[in-house]
């Protein structure tokens, strides 16, 4: 694909614009729609699927989705709507998964000691911080998930989980305060709210 877009101007273009440009012909938007949010939406659909493989195809059913039915969408809301979409493709495809989790990161040899012991405690941190997050209420799970790691505001993860921005605002706080508490268990003190 040619770069269309400046990385700047691509910077600036919202969600929505990208999206009116695509149904009004201009296919390259179609990409830099899908290259902004392929990652994220891999990484949301693999909380459900546990599967990466399978997650992007489904990441990739999300856009066909889109781009086939073509809805009516308001300015601010396609970023919830993908998400929202991808949940319910998701919840349909669910099934056993396999841990994505290695250390495959360890089989390039750093050069010292010091290097291979941070990025240890780094991956088991990781790792533990997945498992308690596995341990946690599927509810509380993707509320944190969609706060924190794919920075939605708690209207956006409200849209995508059907709920108000009261009852998204009470699954965070109990879902930090039950994360909290596993993470003590595992040896993790220094968590933060």
């Amino acid at each position: 694909m040619k770069e269309y877009f400046s990385e700047q101007e691509a910077a600036i273009i919202t969600d929505e614009e990208y999206y009116r440009r695509y149904l009004n012909g201009d296919e390259e938007c179609l990409d830099a729609l899908m290259k902004r949010h392929e990652t994220s939406l891999i990484l949301y659909i693999t909380g459900y699927l546990h599967d990466i493989h399978a997650a992007e195809d489904l990441m990739i059913d999300v856009f066909t989705y889109l781009f086939t039915k073509k809805p009516c969408i308001q300015d601010g809301k396609l970023k919830s709507y993908l998400y929202k979409t991808a949940r319910h493709m998701a919840l349909r495809h669910k099934h056993k998964w396999k841990s994505c989790f290695s250390l495959d990161i360890l089989e390039e040899e750093p050069e010292s000691k010091v290097l291979v012991e941070e990025i240890v405690i780094t991956a088991e941190k990781h790792h533990i911080l997945r498992l308690c997050m596995e341990q946690l209420n599927p509810v509380y799970r993707e509320a944190l998930y969609l706060i924190y790691f794919e920075d939605m505001t708690y209207q956006e993860a409200g849209t995508v989980m059907r709920k108000s921005i009261k009852q998204i605002t009470n699954i965070v706080y109990r879902g930090k305060q039950t994360l909290r508490k596993l993470l003590e268990k595992e040896g993790i003190s220094d968590a933060q709210s």
